[in-house]
């Protein structure tokens, strides 16, 4: 017997239950598997199976290109997943929150209040409004529940960094080969962060090659060439979206921390010929390429 499934919001658990009873399981990634182009197509469960099925027997008959196939994490890998999302989703719900107080105040003409300041609550006891008037007293309430809500937020961010910094520091020290945290560690501009990210959303995995690198990041280049037309169409986007975020920050700060390296020196002599107007595209060039560069860093010194 032999399964093939969708990756999808069901995580990888029905496969590994399957993988435990002996059965042959794949997990395919659904992007990937090739549809009509027409504007208005059916779409069933019966038809999705049926597509399913062919896919799959094209992938046992060796044809690699019919579709990606999920690698799939192991139960440790996965977990360790969740500790770098959800600083990220945290530090985002904080930013909603404070974002929301600063609007609801700035409809009644406060502009200068932080709600990220260690003396909010001080502040908040002393705020008017534009036309000189004491805050409302069901706004004040409504602020204070955010306050609230602002520093549980601020525990559980604490919390989870410590977390994240303990998950680094026994990555960084176990076993005796050099650990690809330690060294990203060691370059300037990259912090705890970055380096959690960056090991944790992919350089965790064994790549064969730079292509992979970039088409797991969203990096790749997709060009369109057909007779007399060929031009680029820009990155793909069909990777891992955190890890492209992340490679596109990591690349600006870059500049900022490391201008005398040959990447920042790339980058400025390109948007010398090509304009100001091409800075956002070399970025993204620059992320790839910094990106496929720490992953050889890191496997030379793992290799």
């Amino acid at each position: 017997m032999i399964v093939i499934q969708e990756a999808g919001l069901d995580g990888f658990w029905i496969h590994r239950a399957l993988i435990a009873e002996g059965i042959e399981s794949h997990v395919v990634d659904p992007a990937s598997i090739a549809v009509s182009r027409r504007h208005r197509r059916a779409k069933t469960d019966r038809i999705d199976g049926e597509a399913l099925l062919r896919t799959l027997l094209a992938w046992k008959r060796g044809e690699p290109r019919v579709c990606a196939m999920v690698r799939v994490p192991t139960p440790a890998e996965e977990d360790r997943l969740r500790l770098c999302r959800e600083l990220k989703t945290l530090i985002g719900e904080r930013i909603r929150h404070a974002n929301r107080l600063k609007g609801l105040f700035f409809a009644q003409g406060i502009a200068d209040y932080e709600p990220r300041n260690k003396d909010r609550r001080e502040r908040l006891e002393e705020l008017r409004t534009g036309d000189g008037r004491p805050l409302p007293h069901y706004l004040k309430a409504l602020a204070l529940r955010q306050l609230e809500i602002i520093e549980l937020l601020n525990q559980q961010i604490d919390v989870v960094k410590a977390e994240r910094d303990a998950l680094l520091g026994e990555a960084a020290t176990a076993g005796s080969e050099p650990e690809p945290v330690r060294i990203l560690l060691g370059l300037k501009g990259i912090g705890t962060g970055f380096a959690g990210a960056l090991w944790s959303e992919g350089l965790f995995r064994t790549f064969e090659n730079r292509r992979q690198v970039a088409a797991y990041a969203g990096l790749a280049p997709t060009p369109w060439k057909s007779g007399t037309i060929n031009h680029e169409q820009g990155v793909s986007k069909a990777g891992n979206p955190r890890l492209r975020a992340i490679a596109v920050e990591m690349a600006w700060l870059w500049l900022r921390h490391q201008p005398g390296s040959a990447l920042a020196r790339w980058y400025h002599d390109r948007v010398r010929q090509l304009g100001p107007r091409s800075k956002k595209v070399s970025i993204v060039a620059l992320a790839r390429k910094l990106l496929v560069a720490l992953w050889k860093f890191v496997k030379r010194h793992r290799d």
